[in-house]
């Protein structure tokens, strides 16, 4: 069993390795390795184990369930107001005002009903983080996300009709395929609908999301360890 400084040790160790695959990665891209961002995804763990990242200077985090980042969040926020969370697992349309409440970017957006109620209650309460669409490249029914086929029609009502601070998609490969084709299918879209960032690439695969064009990766086992099991 691991005593706590061990896990501090650990968490600040993998984080700095992390840090220098990116940089790593985006050298032999020809990219500048400050133009990606690093989610450091914390969803399951704990503040104790989240706190030697935030201690390493690490700021941006993303979280998978709404009311598991209200449960912890809050409070580490406000101890280090520059931190920024992202919302990375799908969002409930009941979840919507919490979640503008709480996050920073939201990079789940994959359903017409929900793009509307985040459109309405964003005019309601003026909060705007920032939004991806999550787009669902490989067609996996058990998944969220657009389907390729629906994806350029979906991002021009967000942007055009809706008027979502759409900055960016997002995707999650499917786990026995190549990730760089599916990489490689969410630039193609971004890029021809004139959207510029994209969240790809997690930590089995992010160095190659990062070589495909990748502005934000998310990455949490490589920086964390295991998850503990979700109670």
């Amino acid at each position: 069993m691991t005593t706590d400084n061990e896990q501090i040790a650990m968490v600040k160790e993998n984080l700095e390795t992390v840090r220098a695959q990116i940089n790593d990665a985006a050298t032999q891209a020809a990219r500048d390795p400050s133009d990606i961002t690093l989610v450091a995804v914390s969803k399951t763990h704990e503040a104790d184990r989240i706190q030697p990242a935030i201690d390493a200077g690490q700021r941006v985090f993303g979280e998978n369930r709404v009311q598991e980042a209200e449960g912890k969040w809050p409070a580490m926020k406000a101890e280090t107001q520059e931190i920024s969370l992202h919302l990375i697992g799908p969002l409930q349309t009941n979840k919507v005002r919490t979640a503008l409440e709480l996050f920073d970017v939201i990079e789940t957006v994959d359903r017409p009903k929900l793009a509307h109620r985040l459109a309405g209650l964003m005019d309601e309460t003026g909060l705007r983080p920032d939004v991806f669409i999550q787009v669902n490249t490989g067609a996996e029914p058990q998944k969220a996300g657009i389907s390729p086929a629906d994806a350029d029609s979906f991002i021009r009502e967000c942007i055009d009709t809706l008027a979502l601070p759409i900055v960016g998609l997002m995707c999650i490969p499917p786990a026995d395929e190549e990730p760089a084709l599916h990489f490689a299918l969410l630039r193609e879209i971004a890029k021809r609908n004139g959207v510029e960032k994209l969240s790809m690439g997690m930590s089995a695969d992010y160095d190659v999301a990062v070589q495909f064009g990748a502005t934000h990766v998310r990455v949490g086992t490589a920086i964390f360890g295991d998850r503990p099991p979700i109670a």
